[in-house]
């Protein structure tokens, strides 16, 4: 697969989903390329500054960065990781994907283009994708815009559309282009019958060469893209954001650089931090710090883009920003290789514990640390020391104690409440009736909170059950309320 970015000098100055003014790229005086809006106004590629001044006068001209191109190419390669670990830079802002093992794994060629060029658009930028059994061939489908067909996975139709491509479409027969032309040869597949040795006679061999590599006569060697051993990606605004929430769609092309390095290196992140940069000396303090951050604690370690853009949007939902942002960066800061796939003959009925650890990370990024938690249970016999809670984002719940095998009530009150005495008989709206009990507990005297108490089970005259205890202290014995049955 090859997936050519025409409009990447462009691009990679400033991103596509901020489009505020037509723009042009100028290299040399020059128009390299421009916008939708500015070539709507009649703006062209090769025209003079002056001209575009004269068609356009609110078009903004920016100084073609090489240097920028081929990091927004890098950036774009390494988020195609997610894809197939063979990717290689090409000529003329191309990427050229190994996708012959990825095929069946993400539904097919059909699919798996629609997927590559929705990534792509995210990152900001266009794409013409080629599809050819080989590298060269995919590469001249791609870069010729023609009539739209760029994709095929048979060598026989990769040959007709190939000769049915302009020769100009190959760079080594550019400069010989109009040689060709005045004996006749304007497509590849008449280049292709020419004699070979008066091709490179007259020409050079680069261009038999290249010929050869794109209908597979002769072996392709690539450098693969390499992902480096730690994630930390940045983006400029095009401007200044005052809303997080703004703020999700330049953080996702971030996030796709992420999947791709984890799925690159083979691991999962179970921590990552989306860092803002705020203009210096904002405001009236100058001294406010540069730097807010947005912190993504995950239960479950993940790889996919769609959950952690999830707790992502949640998040940015509830921050607000101290000043205007000015740029991003996203961190993995805690990753961990990946956990090898269930062995289990059935699926767990209701989900699984990955599906459940999910429902809390995105239950606690939008309702917040303090609203969702989780039990943490105690090897205590005091229920109010047994029974604890903690946020559910603070990492894995740890296994429980054993339960008691006596039975206990659902809700327990967060204190126990005295109750009166009628006669002998403890009393809550009516005199109670024990029913079960009692269960002996004699604990905490290793904490200074010594519990000595018998609980029973006891029911009113309407037939409410309550876990009721007496408590022995020294000279004196008093009954409490503790929690209720359903």
């Amino acid at each position: 697969m090859a997936v050519h970015l025409p409009l990447l000098p462009l691009e990679a100055l400033r991103p596509r989903w901020c489009e505020p003014a037509p723009r042009v790229v100028l290299e040399q005086t020059r128009v390299v390329v421009a916008s939708a809006l500015a070539a709507a106004a009649g703006v062209r590629a090769g025209m003079r500054r002056g001209g575009v001044q004269s068609l356009c006068p609110a078009a903004q001209l920016l100084e073609r960065d090489p240097g920028r191109e081929q990091a927004a190419l890098r950036e774009t390669a390494l988020a195609l990781l997610r894809y197939t670990p063979e990717v290689a830079l090409a000529e003329e802002n191309s990427l050229l994907l190994n996708v012959g093992a990825s095929l069946s794994a993400f539904g097919g060629a059909r699919a798996l283009c629609r997927r590559v060029g929705a990534d792509v658009t995210a990152l900001g930028f266009g794409a013409r994708i080629g599809l050819a059994p080989t590298a060269q061939g995919a590469w001249l489908l791609a870069r010729h815009a023609g009539d739209g067909r760029r994709r095929t996975l048979g060598a026989a139709a990769m040959t007709r559309r190939l000769d049915a491509l302009p020769l100009t479409v190959l760079p080594p027969a550019r400069a010989h282009a109009d040689w060709l032309h005045g004996i006749g040869c304007r497509h590849l597949g008449e280049l292709r019958r020419l004699p070979g040795a008066g091709l490179r006679r007259r020409c050079g061999v680069a261009v038999s060469q290249a010929l050869a590599r794109a209908y597979g006569e002769a072996a392709e060697l690539h450098r693969w893209v390499e992902a480096p051993p730690n994630f930390s990606a940045g983006l400029e605004l095009p401007q200044a954001v005052e809303q997080a929430e703004m703020l999700l769609f330049a953080a996702r092309r971030l996030l796709l650089q992420l999947c791709g390095w984890l799925s690159a290196r083979q691991r999962a992140a179970a921590r990552f931090t989306l860092l803002l940069e705020h203009p210096r000396g904002y405001g009236v303090h100058a001294a406010r710090p540069r730097h807010g951050t947005v912190e993504i604690a995950l239960a479950e370690p993940a790889w996919q883009e769609e959950h952690m853009l999830r707790l992502l949007r949640e998040r940015l939902a509830r921050t607000a920003l101290a000043a205007p942002v000015t740029g991003l960066r996203l961190e993995a800061v805690d990753t961990l290789p990946w956990a090898p796939a269930s062995a289990a003959l059935f699926p767990e009925p209701g989900g699984t514990p990955a599906d459940y650890r999910r429902l809390l990370e995105l239950l606690t990024a939008r309702l917040g640390d303090e609203a969702v938690l989780t039990p943490a249970p105690l090897a205590d016999h005091r229920p109010e020391t047994r029974n604890r809670w903690r946020p559910a984002g603070t990492g894995t719940i740890a296994a429980s104690a054993p339960a008691p095998a006596a039975e206990r009530p659902f809700w327990l009150l967060e204190r126990p409440l005295a109750l009166a005495m009628s006669g002998h008989r403890p009393c809550y709206g009516t005199p109670l009736t024990l029913l079960r009990g009692p269960e002996r507990i004699e604990a905490g005297w290793w904490d200074q909170a010594l519990a000595l108490r018998d609980y029973f089970i006891a029911e009113d005259a309407a037939a409410v059950r309550y876990w009721i205890y007496r408590e022995r202290q020294a000279g004196r014995a008093q009954w409490f309320l503790h929690g209720l049955f359903a």
